[in-house]
């Protein structure tokens, strides 16, 4: 069934149910770590709005790419790009990425991930990284990814202290294992 996975580039259309994905997501994810008030607070409609701004405005050297099922429509997001900054020392960042609770532990995370360095290499990146909180327990996936632990910080986020934590690709001329021989459909 997950060899019907799509991967392809995000359009406006997407807002709302990347929106979806992503509060749900967070929902699941974030309860107990970050403040309950902000996940009540969250809408999907207040979350696709500003989907649809972003995926409006011109990206030069950005994306955001979905992962969709034919019966079961979008199950997942990433975007990625330029970093945020160069403290790391390394040119490329997957900015976000989310499955829908409904469709983790089935191989999408491994895809939307391994279309994102695609991606962030085709585009001239040579290295990229993403940040993570540190209680977040899908952070392991990162290390099972070949993401290597390359960074800590604390965010400051309504009015809580955040520590998170960077994985990071630094050589993306040599793909991860598990990104080797991945044959995922793309648009």
């Amino acid at each position: 069934m997950i060899d019907e996975l799509r991967i392809r580039r995000a359009g406006p259309a997407d807002a709302r149910s990347i929106g979806r994905v992503h509060v749900e997501t967070w929902r699941a994810t974030y309860a107990g770590i970050v403040p309950d008030q902000v996940l009540v607070e969250m809408s999907a409609d207040g979350k696709a709005s500003q989907w649809r701004r972003m995926l409006l405005r011109p990206q030069t050297g950005e994306v955001v790419l979905v992962a969709e099922m034919p019966q079961a429509g979008l199950v997942g997001f990433a975007s990625c790009g330029r970093a945020d900054s160069g403290a790391l020392g390394i040119d490329g960042e997957i900015h976000t990425l989310y499955v829908h609770p409904d469709w983790q532990e089935q191989g999408i995370g491994r895809r939307l991930l391994c279309s994102s360095l695609r991606w962030l290499k085709r585009s001239g990146r040579t290295g990229a990284f993403l940040w993570v909180l540190s209680q977040n327990p899908s952070r392991f996936f990162y290390e099972a990814m070949g993401g290597e632990r390359i960074g800590e910080r604390e965010e400051k986020l309504w009015q809580v202290a955040l520590p998170e934590i960077a994985y990071g690709w630094p050589d993306l001329s040599v793909l991860p294992p598990a990104c080797r021989g991945d044959r995922t459909r793309r648009a």
